[in-house]
């Protein structure tokens, strides 16, 4: 059976990391209970893509790294997400991997013209959601935990867009029938965004944002994590209709 890939594209604060674990963790444990196998690679430390043909899917972590730094790993993947999007592969870009995804399909990312956006925000889908196989289930309003700088400044052509808010006007879209990308952090519980908040604290007082009320408004993100929940049980259901098909394929042939 083909694997449900989590791609790894970024390390946390090594504070965080001693305390909560590291990306791939994180979304591990925000997939669920699965019947397909998760596998975790580490592009940012060489580790090689698999073939669009092996992947049930592929979830796309955040980073520290900015999109336009052009690194050899990213640029690697960004041209690896192409052919997933070729072969119709199911794709969940979170942060970076969302906004990765974007210029990958010919959008644009850059550095976001407001600054920063952190902490537990709330986003409003928009109507196009109403029968997504991610969103359609999820309440109009919702709350999710945020933090970047840069943002999908355009959206890629023919994408969908499906979420947004006062800050963020990109905060989720959907690419054909089975790729999407969101801008904020399912992957994340209120502790970790807590984290977040505590590691950035001396940049964000330099700049006015009292990180206390930031750090008081964090809330658990429910509706945001069944956002990834349902990717995976679409990318796993899909998955096993195609192994049923080539199964009946073989058996036809025997």
């Amino acid at each position: 059976m083909k694997v449900l890939y989590i791609v790894k594209v970024g390390t946390t604060f090594p504070a965080t990391a001693k305390r909560f674990g590291d990306f791939d963790r994180w979304t591990r444990e925000a997939l669920g209970e699965s019947s397909i196998e998760l596998r975790v690679v580490d592009v940012e430390h060489g580790a090689a893509l698999p073939p669009a043909e092996e992947c049930a899917g592929a979830v796309i972590t955040g980073s520290h790294a900015m999109v336009t730094d052009n690194l050899p790993w990213s640029l690697r993947t960004e041209r690896w997400i192409t052919s997933l999007l070729r072969s119709e592969v199911p794709i969940f870009g979170i942060c970076y991997g969302h906004q990765l995804l974007a210029r990958a399909a010919g959008g644009e990312v850059g550095y976001h013209p407001h600054g920063q956006e952190i902490g537990t925000v709330q986003i409003e889908l928009l109507d196009a959601a109403a029968d997504d196989v991610v969103f359609g289930s999820l309440p109009r309003r919702l709350l999710a935990h945020a933090t970047h700088t840069q943002t999908v400044l355009r959206l890629p052509p023919g994408a969908v867009h499906l979420a947004t808010n006062d800050f963020e006007p990109n905060h989720a879209f959907r690419i054909g029938r089975c790729a999407w990308g969101v801008q904020f952090h399912p992957e994340y519980n209120a502790a970790i965004m807590r984290s977040y908040i505590d590691e950035q604290a001396e940049k964000l007082g330099a700049r006015g944002i009292d990180t206390a009320a930031l750090r008081s408004r964090v809330a658990d993100t429910p509706e945001s994590l069944a956002s990834v929940r349902s990717f995976a049980r679409y990318a796993e259901a899909k998955a096993f209709i195609a192994d049923v098909h080539i199964g009946d394929f073989h058996s036809e042939r025997g």
